[in-house]
C-alpha cells in the first residue's frame, strides 16, 4: 500500500489562538480538509488532529499539530514514522512574517528562517528537506525582530478582507501539488502579494 502524504498546519492549540497570524498554516489546512476529509479526531498518540482524505488519486492525512509551535516537530515526526512517509511527501503549512500579506510561497526545502515550528521539524525529522508552503503575515515594522505579539495577534480587519483571497489562494496550490508536481504549482501560484 502506498503511503499517504501528509499535509501539516503549524499553529497553536486553543481558541485564543485559533484567529491568530501564527495559526496561519493551520487555518489553511483546515481550508484544505473541509472539502476532502472525513472530521477531525483528536490523535493523542500523535500530538495532533488528524483529518484523512483524497486529493487526486491519493491519501492524504491532514495534521494539526496540538503541541505548542515549538514543538510541532514532535506530533510531525511521530505521524511521518507511523504512515512510513518520506520528508519530501510532508508539505509544512507555515506563517512567515517575513513576507507581506496576501504573499503564498512553495519552495521544496529550505532553512527555518527563525521560524520555531519550521525548526522543530526540521530537528525532529533530521532534514530540511521537506517542502513548505508559506503564508505572508508580515511585520509591522521591518527593524523589529521581537514580533511574538504581532503573530499571536490576529489579522486586523483590512488584512481579514485578503485572507479569505490568501486561504483559496494556498488551497489551489496544494491541490496542484498533489494532482501535478511542486514545480507546477510553485510556478503557478508562488505570488508576492
Amino acid at each position: 500500500m502506498t503511503p499517504p502524504v501528509l499535509i501539516v498546519g503549524l499553529g497553536n492549540p486553543g481558541d485564543e489562538y485559533r484567529h491568530t497570524r501564527h495559526n496561519a498554516g493551520a487555518m489553511v489546512v483546515d481550508r484544505f480538509a473541509a472539502s476532502r476529509c472525513s472530521g477531525w479526531r483528536r490523535e493523542r498518540k500523535f500530538f495532533s488532529e488528524v483529518a484523512t482524505g483524497e486529493c487526486g488519486g491519493r491519501k492524504v492525512v491532514c495534521v494539526k499539530p496540538q503541541t505548542y509551535m515549538n514543538l510541532s516537530g514532535e506530533a510531525v515526526a511521530a505521524l511521518s514514522r507511523f504512515y512510513r512517509v518520506t520528508p519530501d511527501q510532508i508539505m509544512v503549512v507555515a506563517d512567515d512574517a517575513d513576507l507581506p500579506i496576501g504573499a503564498v510561497r512553495m519552495r521544496p526545502s529550505g532553512g527555518s528562517g527563525g521560524h520555531n515550528g519550521l525548526a522543530s521539524v526540521k530537528q525532529h525529522l533530521g532534514t530540511q528537506d521537506f517542502p513548505r508552503q508559506r503564508i505572508g503575515v508580515a511585520r509591522p515594522v521591518q527593524a523589529v525582530r521581537d514580533i511574538a505579539s504581532h503573530v499571536l495577534g490576529v489579522f486586523e480587519p483590512d488584512e481579514q478582507v485578503r485572507l479569505n483571497e490568501v486561504l483559496q489562494q494556498a488551497d489551489r496550490q496544494i491541490q496542484c501539488w498533489l494532482e501535478e508536481s511542486l514545480g507546477k504549482a510553485m510556478s503557478l501560484y508562488n505570488r508576492n502579494h
